[in-house]
């Protein structure tokens, strides 16, 4: 079973002119991380066109198969490199927060929608999603995706490690001050549901929000074993799937649950 490198991109800050301006700056990380060995690169939520974008956000909105995805798919196929991406998807009259996941060969191989919204801005500008486990494999391992805030939901996370996510991958916007979300409670994450967990976070200041950076990668030991700082940043770590059945035989939680007890938490 082969270890999965995967590079997590912490940049560029700020609102993009454009989003050849995004792009360019993808092209260059997918370079990097594939120079390093990476198999997966994993950008921040909203990735395309930045956070902070008002009513603009059902502007720049498109598909999912749009010329945004096209781009990522060349960049992806270039480097032979697998990209998951956050954007503004439009679908009709609907937008949602989305993160694609791109194959090393250019194909889309999934389309996940944020289906926790923080706060009245995301309220204002998105319909949340429905589906909460969205998959796909890469290697020997099965890949789940999530988006920020939805992360902080332990429930989205066990359904995950139920439904047999090895590596829950979350583009994040995450703001100051919670910083305790990266540095505690996403390891704990990934140590109670036993899975790995690549958490891709934004840095700097846009518009009204000030994003806390700290991406980290973190594994089923609850040990973050990558960790960006609070800048522009490419930071690469390995999740291996040996060392994650291990932990799962060793580590007793998903098999000592008592689900019959449980009815009343929903």
């Amino acid at each position: 079973m082969t270890p999965l490198r995967i590079a997590l991109y912490q940049g560029p800050s700020g609102v993009p002119q454009s989003n050849r301006v995004s792009l360019d700056a993808l092209d260059d990380a997918a370079r990097r991380a594939a120079s390093a060995g990476a198999g997966l690169l994993v950008t921040a939520e909203m990735y395309l066109t930045g956070y902070a974008l008002g009513d603009a956000v059902a502007t720049l909105a498109e598909p999912a198969d749009g010329p945004g995805a096209q781009r990522v798919a060349k960049i992806a196929a270039e480097h032979g490199v697998a990209i998951v991406y956050g954007y503004p998807e439009r679908d009709g009259d609907q937008v949602f927060n989305s993160a694609q996941f791109i194959g090393s060969d250019g194909t889309r191989l999934a389309n996940y929608r944020k289906t926790h919204l923080f706060g009245e801005y995301e309220a204002r500008h998105f319909t949340a999603g429905e589906s909460l486990v969205v998959q796909a494999p890469l290697g020997d391992l099965t890949v789940g995706l999530l988006i920020c805030y939805d992360v902080e939901f332990p429930e989205n996370v066990r359904a995950h490690a139920l439904a047999g996510t090895d590596l829950l991958v979350v583009p994040t916007a995450l703001m100051r001050p919670f910083e305790v979300v990266p540095q505690t409670l996403v390891p704990a994450r990934a140590f109670e549901s036993q899975l790995y967990l690549a958490y891709a976070n934004r840095a700097g200041a846009e518009g009204e929000f000030h994003f806390a950076g700290l991406s980290c990668l973190a594994g089923p030991d609850g040990v973050a074993h990558a960790r960006a700082g609070t800048g522009e940043d490419l930071v690469l770590a390995d999740a291996d799937p040996a060392r994650l059945r291990a932990s799962r035989r060793q580590n007793p939680y998903l098999r000592d649950r008592r689900p019959e007890l449980y009815g009343p938490l929903a």
